[in-house]
């Protein structure tokens, strides 16, 4: 997260120093290229005003709170949000604690005590599909009359369309989960990516000449299970072109669905290190092997087809 953009975790008690934003509200999963054009319009409300750019989301994401048991459906963890935001420019990052008295509240009573008594807001914008408010009732329409009633400006930007459909964060889990993630990518604006810690497996990849960073895939949406082509970035920086294999490991009985990475001409320790994993283009699906040698010999060829994608000189 970029040092200049401050993160607030409440919208209670705060002081003068932390209101007067013009802010993008929304829960802005993944930042893809619509949830950036409501920024933007934000952004160009903050210059007119002179006023700090804000972005007003929520952790948990509402959908979790309401649904804790639910199947994992996220674009992008917290500290990618964060990144994402603080690379457009944005000074302050509200975000809201998800909570029983904030999803009580009603459409009215959150426009007044959130975004006016507690942010203290000069200007708001939103995308023309926002909801808020208990019972999803608020919309846009109703945003733009609260703004007048409490005190600041508001302006919906249009939903962003790609090739007729809407670019959005259920788009991209469909693409992801169908195994087209170069289409997940034309609507983030750029690669989906899983960032996770390094824990240890079960140290088989090392023996059969694929050592692997293995990574859990936590509340991330589930891509189709298989190889990719990917590019993983280390914690100094650095990118490594890699392989990637999301699944259960069904050639060894495996149970637990991870993100196995093998980096390409690399050798370093990477347990309890935080990589993030892009997913460039999907090479396969899983399979069930008839022994390890088999196994061997297609990942060998999954690496080649991979380095043909990812360095194409090779």
């Amino acid at each position: 997260m970029s040092a200049g953009m401050r993160l607030i975790h409440d919208w209670r008690d705060l002081g003068a120093d932390a209101k007067g934003a013009a802010v993008a509200l929304g829960a802005f999963d993944g930042v893809h290229r619509g949830h950036r054009a409501v920024i933007a319009s934000a952004a160009a409300a903050a210059r007119r005003l002179g006023a700090p750019l804000g972005v007003v989301t929520f952790e948990p994401h509402p959908r979790r709170f309401f649904d804790p048991e639910g199947e994992p459906f996220r674009v992008a963890n917290a500290d990618q949000q964060a990144r994402a935001v603080a690379d457009l420019g944005v000074d302050r990052l509200y975000r809201l604690p998800f909570d029983a008295e904030l999803a009580a509240l009603s459409d009215q009573d959150f426009a007044r005590q959130v975004l006016g008594e507690g942010l203290g807001v000069s200007h708001v914008s939103a995308g023309s599909d926002i909801t808020f408010g208990r019972g999803r009732s608020g919309n846009a329409a109703a945003l733009g009359a609260y703004g007048e009633k409490f005190g600041f400006e508001v302006a919906v930007a249009p939903l962003l369309q790609d090739g007729g459909a809407k670019c959005s964060s259920t788009a991209i889990r469909a693409a992801l989960t169908r195994g087209r993630p170069e289409e997940a990518a034309k609507l983030l604006g750029r690669p989906f990516a899983i960032e996770g810690v390094v824990v240890h497996g079960d140290h088989l990849g090392r023996t059969i000449g694929f050592p692997t960073a293995n990574m859990a895939l936590g509340d991330y949406v589930r891509p189709a299970q298989g190889i990719y082509a990917a590019r993983t970035r280390l914690g100094d920086g650095r990118e490594i072109a890699s392989i990637a294999y999301i699944g259960r490991r069904p050639t060894v009985d495996g149970i637990d669905e991870r993100l196995e990475v093998n980096l390409f001409d690399f050798d370093e320790d990477l347990y309890g290190q935080t990589l993030e994993t892009d997913l460039i283009a999907f090479l396969r699906g899983d399979e069930k092997f008839s022994g390890l040698d088999a196994m061997k010999a297609q990942i060998a060829r999954d690496c080649e087809a991979a380095r043909a994608i990812l360095l194409p000189a090779f």
